[in-house]
């Protein structure tokens, strides 16, 4: 915003001084003995004041107080439609006063016998005003146009974005471009071939680029005919366009369709084909990073629901080997230990990639469930039934994907003072995962710190689930007043 509000003070200045330079020119003119001359031939009363000095300056002025107003108020004040109608206005106003000067300027063509009648001399006289305020307009937009590419952040940060190997690219395009455009002019290709090439394609080119980098992200809303968006890409595409039919008429050496032909053609071709274009180019680059972003949080999901797993697990563990050691000082507390030293292996290792091995899913699973039934192997009341085949080697499965289901449970299916039972089954058949857990359900007493919390782990795999395996599974959960029930099935 600083750097804006000096280029706005330099820009007063050097507008003031080009304006003073002309005036200073106007009234140090040798050519006036010559105007003079051509009000005499045509039998038309000459004012030094009157028809040269006074209309003269009086253009520079009307110009130098549009061009401040377009600068430091439109530009920067107005809005939307609001600003399309001061534009539009302020031209109005421009030609109108520059119609009024040229009448004074120019009063020797009522002696001319070209026009039949003074109202078509007059006429001429607004035609000519309205032209040069149309052309004067022009310069003003490219000028528009250029500073608002230069002060755009967007810009700015794209240019900061692009990196050598994108850089690389974009030199040899050019470079290839420049190898074509030599070709052509060397062996005498046709004239609109070279026009073609060395024009139009740059400037549809150029009009993309500005558009999907520039404009459409910059819109508040992504609605193509929004008066936010005509404000910017009317000045830009009527500058852009005059340019570019300026040099296409020089690269055709005048020949061929008059300029308002190619003006308008160019016109034709940027509205109906290259504007659609980018909106286009643009829409699919920005699926493309809503799936790449869609991923990057889904990735970061993951690994946050992982995390949330393991203290969980471990806690649990450690309580289980606390209460063995209680009961004997030996054996099954070693045996425990080892279970516990290769499932935190599995964890530190296998459980940060994104798929591993069912077989190695499948061990960890069966250590946690060995470790579990060192606290129940003295309770014959608890019944753990456990039918798990060997899956094949290639088969991949993301990690700690089926652990939820078990921990699950040993948690709400284990009492030591009621009959309990648990089921666990899994196979695979045609790389179909097939795994079913079923347990009791035994209430928590009033006094369990356990009983308020309704427990992560069900929670996270269903989300991982439908992250990792969308239109690829199917998990079915029951449960009575005194059985728990999991059946899943998961396409690998």
């Amino acid at each position: 915003m600083k750097a804006r509000n000096i280029f706005q003070k330099i820009e007063i200045l050097i507008a003031t001084l080009v304006a003073g330079l002309f005036i200073f020119m106007i009234a140090t003119d040798r050519t006036v003995p010559h105007l003079q001359e051509r009000f005499e031939e045509n039998g038309i009363p000459y004012s030094f004041y009157t028809n040269y000095l006074q209309p003269w300056i009086a253009v520079v002025l009307i110009c130098y107080m549009v061009f401040l107003f377009l600068t430091q108020y439109v530009e920067t004040k107005a809005r939307g439609f609001f600003k399309i109608t001061l534009l539009i206005c302020t031209y109005l106003l421009l030609a109108a006063a520059l119609s009024v000067c040229f009448t004074y300027i120019f009063a020797w063509r009522y002696g001319v016998d070209y026009y039949p009648t003074r109202r078509d001399v007059t006429v001429s006289f607004f035609s000519q005003g309205f032209a040069v305020a149309a052309v004067s307009y022009m310069f003003y937009l490219v000028y528009f146009g250029l500073k608002a590419l230069l002060f755009s952040p967007l810009l700015k940060k794209k240019l900061q974005e692009i990196n050598g190997s994108r850089l690389l690219f974009i030199g040899l395009s050019v470079l290839a471009w420049l190898v074509i455009f030599i070709m052509l002019a060397s062996n005498d290709g046709s004239p609109f071939a070279v026009v073609l090439w060395s024009i139009v394609l740059p400037y549809a080119l150029l009009v993309l680029y500005i558009h999907i980098y520039v404009l459409i992200p910059g819109l508040p809303v992504k609605k193509a005919w929004t008066g936010y968006y005509l404000s910017r890409i009317i000045p830009i595409i009527l500058l852009i366009n005059f340019i570019a039919t300026v040099f296409c008429k020089a690269t055709a050496n005048g020949g061929g369709m008059p300029f308002p032909g190619v003006y308008v053609l160019l016109l034709l071709w940027t509205g109906l084909v290259v504007i659609p274009l980018a909106w286009w180019i643009y829409k699919n680059q920005k699926e493309k990073l809503g799936l790449k972003t869609a991923l990057g949080s889904s990735e970061a999901n993951l690994g946050f629901l992982r995390s949330q797993i393991n203290p969980h697990f471990l806690f649990n563990a450690l309580n289980t080997l606390y209460g063995t050691a209680l009961q004997e000082n030996a054996e099954r507390t070693g045996e425990g230990i080892q279970k516990l030293g290769d499932m935190m292996r599995f964890m530190l290792h296998e459980n940060m990639q994104d798929k591993i091995l069912l077989v190695r899913e499948v061990a960890y699973l069966n250590n946690y469930i060995d470790l579990q039934k060192l606290r129940t192997v003295y309770s014959p009341d608890i019944v753990i039934k456990v039918k798990i085949d060997e899956p094949a080697s290639a088969l991949q499965i993301s990690p700690m994907l089926l652990i939820p289901f078990v921990e699950n449970a040993f948690k709400h299916g284990i009492s030591l003072k009621e009959p309990s039972y648990i089921t666990i089954g899994l196979h695979t058949q045609n790389n179909i995962l097939y795994f079913d857990v079923q347990n009791s359900i035994h209430l928590k007493p009033d006094g369990d710190p356990e009983k308020l919390k309704s427990g992560i782990g069900l929670q996270n795999v269903k989300e991982r689930l439908l992250l990792e395996y969308p239109e690829r599974h199917e998990l079915v959960i029951r449960q009575t007043a005194k059985d728990f029930f999991v059946h899943l099935t998961i396409n690998l």
